[in-house]
Parts: structure tokens; sequence; C-alpha cells
């Protein structure tokens, strides 16, 4: 029995690591037409090209790649300079870069995606770890409008990974991810864009607090458990 749990968390963890590489490994290309970075990935690929969603261009150059409706287009536009301007708000830097496209259902998706480098040779405004990123990928499935209402499912998925090198806390990695969903019927009256930026809102908070609270906590309770600090073991041991 004890085998088997070892072989099961043995698999978890090279799945888990395969997984962290594959996201980690995400790249970003400059787009020479507005000199603004996008994020790479399956959402806007079409063979060896990714569209870039500043100009609406493949690169490199695609000619017959997909791209949204006008109509869609223009929310395209409006999603990435507002998601822009949260990116910069709650990561104070990174990369953001906002993808839609029609679905069979007469409804469209949206996916937001989030690359923060928190490394100390990162561009943001704060780099206190050796190495260290954050990735955000929502997935946002629009319905069709009825009654004046949309059924929107947003998938989250955030990856973690970073690394900390110094006399105070030594060498230390830790990484993993976490997924969550939340379905929701709203009013379109204040429009699309609102309504998806409201639920990745309270959806990065509620992740947020389960990797600050949960994750970080158990493993602080455990490094603590088998490696007390030092003004702990001193209260412990007796007088001489």
């Amino acid at each position: 029995m004890l085998s088997i749990w070892c072989f099961s968390i043995a698999g978890l963890y090279i799945h888990l690591e395969q997984m962290l590489i594959i996201y980690s490994e995400r790249q970003v290309l400059c787009d020479v037409d507005c000199g603004k970075e996008f994020i790479l990935c399956e959402y806007n690929r079409d063979a060896d090209s990714y569209r870039s969603p500043w100009s609406n261009k493949y690169h490199p150059p695609l000619e017959d790649g997909p791209h949204p409706s006008p109509e869609l287009r223009k929310l395209e536009i409006e999603a990435n300079e507002v998601f822009a301007i949260y990116r910069e708000q709650y990561y104070e830097g990174g990369i953001s870069s906002v993808y839609l496209w029609e679905d069979e259902n007469e409804g469209f998706v949206a996916c937001f995606l989030i690359k923060k480098d928190g490394s100390k040779t990162a561009h943001g405004k704060r780099g206190y770890l050796q190495e260290g990123a954050w990735d955000a990928i929502h997935v946002i499935e629009v319905g069709p409008e009825e009654e004046g209402k949309a059924h929107y499912c947003l998938t989250s998925t955030v990856m973690l990974s970073l690394t900390t090198n110094d006399e105070s806390s030594g060498t230390f990695n830790l990484s993993g991810s976490i997924r969550r969903q939340m379905n929701m019927d709203l009013s379109v009256a204040e429009g699309h864009l609102c309504n998806m930026g409201k639920m990745i809102e309270e959806m990065e908070g509620k992740l947020r607090n389960s990797l600050d609270q949960v994750y970080f906590g158990k493993t602080k309770e455990m490094v603590c458990t088998l490696r007390p600090p030092a003004e702990l073991v001193q209260m412990r041991l007796p007088d001489s």
C-alpha cells in the first residue's frame, strides 16, 4: 500500500513539474508596429504564427490566419487597454494580453493572460526574489444574450514559482498551480467587459487568498515544525 502511495505522489509531482515547465517557458513577442509586447499561447496561435492583440497582425506574417469579427475586435482592443491598467495597478508591471474569438454557440470566448517576472532582473517595480514568475490565465466562455442576460463561465489558473537565495532565508524553491471555476448569469446592461472584469477581479482575490493563507501558510507551518526558528529553540531549552 505504501509503495502505491509513493508511486502516486511521484507521478503527480512529475505531471505538475512538466505542466509548470510548459507554462514557465511561455514566451513573449514585441509587436514592431506599435512597440508593445504580447504573450504567446495556443489561443492566438495559427500554425507557427501568433496574432498580436495590439495590431491584429500575425508574427511571422500569415495570410489566411483567423481574426475576430469587427465587433469582437473592437471589444478586444478595449479589453486590452483596460486589462493593462488593471495589471499595472495590481501587479505593478508585467505583461498582459487579451484574446477574443467566436464559439459555436453564438457567443464568444475571451482569454485574459498575465505574466509577471518577480526576479531581481525583472522589469517590474519590485524584484525581491532571486527567480520568480507569476502566470495567470483566465478563460471566460460567454453565452448568447437572452432577455438582457448572458451566462459567463470563468476558468482561472495561476502558476507560481519562486526561488530565494540570501543570508536571511537561505536557498528556497517553491512552485505550484491552482485552478478554480466560476459560473454566473449577469445582466449585459453595463457591457460584457464590465462583467468579465468583475469576475476576474473577484476570482484573483480568492486565488491570492488561497495561495497566501493555505499554501504558503501550510508551507510555513511545515518548515517551522521541521526547522524551528533559533529564538523558539532558545525558549524551549531548559535553564542550565
